[in-house]
């Protein structure tokens, strides 16, 4: 279905267009219909006339009695929702009669049916069912937020794609390459890693996928060569297995986008596919968005899965791990923009594949791809390998020349469209007669330049990979730099602002995406955690820094110090001395009741008693006449003494030793000379 002269009325929310729905080749309808946007929802319907004056008064009436019912029954959303539903189809239907065409009950609905049929809540768009008290505030809010959001997706988009390495594996008829690329530090692409395998064309036959494990062994020694040890590789398809179309749909978000893909309604209507849409795996982007027209410009990028999967296995055999499948002709459009600084050569750029298996023009308008199919029978490619770079044959002459007009009838359709001059056409070609094929191109097009495409024109090229790379025609090697440059944006962000750089074709691609992502989520963490620690170490050491110059400067009065620590330590270990034997006195006081006469002359005869070399530690009285004294002397000879001494006293009948404890180990006697002894002493009955 395609919209014609749609015309934009109350504000531009209503759209009036004539239908172009067909049913068994003939217009359903030539009548004016409306459509407008509603609640997240699409609503279509008929005006009943032809008449343009009619049908806009019939349809701004309907406009306006639909948003009065919505603010009328705004309680009942699902109940109007019903009612309008029941009005456009029995409107649609009751036309369809008038003009002998059967119900669309038994048809594939139209695009915009179905996509007004998708229901999308308000919770779906990210809006609240009340209604905010400050709509300001919150838009304000939803504005910052969505603005950090993309900040942080970018950032983690450029740390992923920057320590994300990827290999480029490029395989056709004649050979199969590979490369692997990175960046200086002046964001300058470096060929790091380069090697090729030429095929022996008698072991590739005409099917290339028919030879799987003579392609796999011939990948695996051209990394071996090379010196390749990623595991992650970015492959492309022809362009003859992928169906790529620029499709223009009714203006819608992403939350709409993505409902009407998940319905399969949008690619039914807008793509007509030969086969069931299940058998093909489908990249699509917007590129561009009108909102004047309310349309946007969608890329439609598909291949069966068949071939997928083919491609897939040989790389899989050589123990690889594909995660990128692009289509050829992307891979040369990406080699050509990351060679290519000047902003207008890529807004506005042609190039060509030109050989045996591919044949086409791709112009590259404002990022949008245009692609013209050039046509060669197989007589006309074998007349081509033919040609010598010496002499041209007539039969191959004529062949240049078809194919020139085509090129010119392409380039002249695109240049009267968009009012844009095709200066040059950059040519790739694995043909060894390239150079001389394109002398007849230019003769045929003298308004037109034609050059072989340099991928290595912009990129470093280290010392070891200078003899791989010196070849007359560079243009071979376009695809697999193309593929080299590709990176796996597992957070989404580079997808919205480089949507023809970013085409997967893999039918896994979310679940690679979701396994890279945590990944690098994991090595993030734990980068952050080494951070981390390492900010700890610095801070502890700068302050470790502070504390030893704080230290030497205190270090400067340290003598002073200590000096004076000395002489008041002194005098508190004199004073602590004084204190223990006072504290030892009053402790032995404490064990002798003072208001007994006898006790305390007896106390007063012991402690006469006590000899220079003898000293007191407990002495316990049970209240009748036994005292237990206990302490330490230097010799025998002294607790003899002491005995002796008590024994003589008047108040004491009997002195006797009880125990005496002997330093055993040579640590106590060398710290110790001193004996502990235990004496009874019974007194005498008053």
């Amino acid at each position: 279905m395609r919209i014609m002269d749609t015309v934009h009325k109350k504000n531009g929310r209503l759209h009036i267009y004539v239908r172009q729905d067909k049913y068994k080749g003939e217009l359903k309808s030539h009548n004016w219909v409306g459509r407008i946007y509603i609640d997240g929802k699409q609503k279509i319907v008929s005006s009943g006339t032809t008449e343009l004056e009619k049908a806009t008064i019939i349809l701004e009436k309907w406009y306006d009695d639909l948003h009065l019912k919505r603010e009328q029954s705004n309680n009942i959303p699902k109940k109007e929702d019903s009612i309008h539903k029941k009005e456009e189809e029995t409107e649609i239907n009751d036309q369809n009669k008038s003009n002998n065409i059967p119900p669309t009950r038994g048809l594939k609905l139209g695009m915009f049916e179905k996509l007004k049929n998708i229901k999308l809540s308000k919770k779906s768009f990210g809006q609240a069912t009340a209604e905010p008290k400050n709509p300001g505030e919150v838009s304000k809010n939803n504005g910052i937020k969505k603005i950090l959001g993309k900040f942080f997706k970018a950032k983690f988009s450029k740390m992923s794609v920057a320590t994300e390495e990827i290999v480029g594996i490029d395989i056709t008829r004649e050979a199969v390459r590979v490369a692997q690329v990175s960046k200086d530090k002046d964001n300058k692409w470096i060929l790091d890693k380069f090697s090729y395998r030429l095929f022996d064309q008698e072991k590739v036959g005409e099917n290339l996928i028919e030879h799987k494990d003579y392609l796999s062994e011939e990948i695996t020694l051209a990394l071996a060569n090379a010196k390749i040890t990623t595991k992650n590789v970015a492959i492309s398809i022809p362009v003859t297995s992928a169906i790529i179309r620029v499709v223009t749909s009714p203006l819608m978000s992403e939350e709409e986008l993505k409902k009407a893909v998940e319905t399969e309604s949008l690619w039914e209507n807008l793509v007509q596919l030969t086969d069931n849409l299940n058998d093909y795996s489908v990249f699509h982007q917007v590129i561009n968005r009108n909102s004047k027209s309310n349309t946007m410009d969608i890329l439609f990028v598909a291949s069966k899965l068949s071939d997928i999967n083919s491609f897939s296995s040989i790389v899989k055999k050589s123990n690889l791990n594909p995660v990128i499948m692009d289509v050829r002709c992307f891979t040369l459009k990406n080699a050509f923009d990351n060679v290519s600084h000047q902003s207008t050569t890529k807004a506005h750029s042609a190039i060509m594949e030109f050989g045996v298996d591919a044949n086409y023009l791709m112009i590259i308008h404002n990022n949008i791809p245009i692609i013209t199919d050039v046509f060669l029978r197989p007589q006309e490619k074998q007349s081509l390998i033919q040609s010598s770079e010496a002499q041209i044959t007539p039969e191959g002459e004529s062949v240049i020349r078809r194919y020139a007009m085509q090129i010119k009838q392409a380039v002249n359709e695109y240049e009267t469209k968009y009012e844009s001059k095709i200066h040059t056409i950059n040519v790739v070609s694995s043909l060894k007669n390239i150079k001389k094929l394109l002398s007849l191109f230019t003769k045929n097009l003298p308004n037109t330049g034609f050059k072989i495409f340099d991928p290595l024109s912009s990129v470093s090229i280290p010392a070891y990979n200078k003899e791989k790379t010196n070849i007359i025609n560079r243009s071979t090697i376009t695809s697999v730099m193309g593929l080299a440059f590709r990176k796996l944006d597992v957070f989404g962000y580079y997808k919205f602002v480089t949507a023809v750089k970013n085409i997967n074709l893999l039918p896994n691609r979310d679940a690679v995406r979701q396994q890279n992502k945590i990944k690098f989520l994991s090595g993030f963490a734990l980068k952050g955690l080494a951070g981390t620690i390492a900010g700890i170490y610095l801070i502890l050491i700068g302050l470790s820094f502070f504390q030893i110059n704080s230290n030497k400067e205190k270090l400067i009065t340290f003598d002073q110090v200590q000096g004076e620590f000395d002489r008041v330590n002194s005098r508190y270990s004199k004073l602590l001395k004084q204190k223990n034997e006072m504290q030892a006195a009053l402790t032995l006081g404490e064990k002798i009741n003072s208001n007994q006469v006898q006790s305390y002359r007896a106390l007063a005869q012991i402690t006469r008693s006590v000899p220079v070399r003898v000293q007191f530690t407990k002495i316990e009285f049970d209240g009748l006449q036994n005292i237990n004294i206990e302490g330490s002397a230097f010799s025998d000879q002294d607790i003899l003494n002491f005995i002796g001494n008590l024994n003589a006293k008047s108040l004491i009948e009997q002195a006797s030793l009880v125990s005496m404890n002997v330093p055993t180990s040579d640590a106590e006697q060398s710290t110790s000379n001193k004996k502990g002894f235990i004496i009874l002493c019974k007194l005498k009955d008053v």
